[in-house]
């Protein structure tokens, strides 16, 4: 049976992503709950995917449930449509449009196809975290639960205080050697 892995990331930042591994025989609704739980999103919104190519260009719709919208074709259910029937070549690309008012948009590209499962992985699973993820509703507090993350990941090691020189210019340094220099020979200033 193929697993799939697909890279999700966020139109605007190709920095932020999520890899998330899936069998082709499971249902677009699994991808659709897998990306929500990856970037930490509720479940109580409009979502849809579509079908791309290179340029990201949108083709057939694979839909949450039919909206009351025009469509030029009617949209494939994704309760209904298996990941497998959707893929048309080995980099296949879908969008994934959620909350249709904010109108958050990913990008969803398969980046591997392998024929062995692994039976300690529950699938769909999410294999890779890149990146802090965006709020889905305004701004957390400073010290909101991502903050001892955010912190631990941009530490700057090896300064105990915690305060880098970045910023400093480089006279501002090169007077602290000379003065480290002079006082260390003795001389009263």
């Amino acid at each position: 049976m193929a697993v799939l892995k697909f890279r999700v990331y966020l139109e605007e930042d190709e920095s932020i992503y999520r890899d998330i591994v899936i069998k082709h025989t499971q249902y677009f609704i699994d991808l659709h709950k897998t990306i929500l739980q990856a970037y930490e999103f509720d479940n109580k919104h409009q979502a849809t995917f579509y079908r791309s190519n290179d340029n990201w260009l949108r083709g057939r719709e694979i839909s949450l449930e039919k909206y009351d919208k025009v469509y030029q074709a009617p949209p494939l259910l994704m309760e209904e449509t298996s990941i497998g029937s959707e893929i048309r070549d080995t980099n296949q690309k879908f969008i994934y449009v959620y909350d249709f008012n904010k109108n958050w948009v990913f990008l969803v590209e398969l980046i591997n196809v392998s024929k062995e499962e692994s039976s300690k992985i529950a699938y769909p699973s999410v294999s890779r975290k890149e990146g802090v993820g965006p709020l889905q509703y305004g701004t957390r507090g400073l010290l909101g639960p991502k903050f001892a993350e955010m912190e631990e990941k941009y530490d700057l090691q090896g300064n105990e205080e915690g305060f880098g020189e970045e910023g400093d210019s480089d006279t501002a340094s090169s007077d602290e050697e000379s003065f480290t220099d002079d006082s260390s020979s003795g001389e009263d200033y």
